[in-house]
């Protein structure tokens, strides 16, 4: 029974990792792509403003 013990961390693992990247696969995409595209579009000219004003 000790190889049982010895298993089922590894294992708990795979299916965890195989679960998160479900997750990150069902996500990507639709709504929530267009909603975080756009976060990422106004970040970007904020970033530059920023980045412009700690050159001057």
């Amino acid at each position: 029974m000790d190889y049982v013990a010895a298993l089922t961390p590894p294992l708990v693992m795979a299916v965890a990792f195989t679960a998160l990247i479900v997750t990150i696969v069902r996500t990507q995409g639709g709504a929530n792509k267009a909603k975080e595209d756009g976060i990422v579009n106004a970040a970007v000219p904020r970033g530059e403003v920023a980045r412009q004003k700690r050159r001057n």
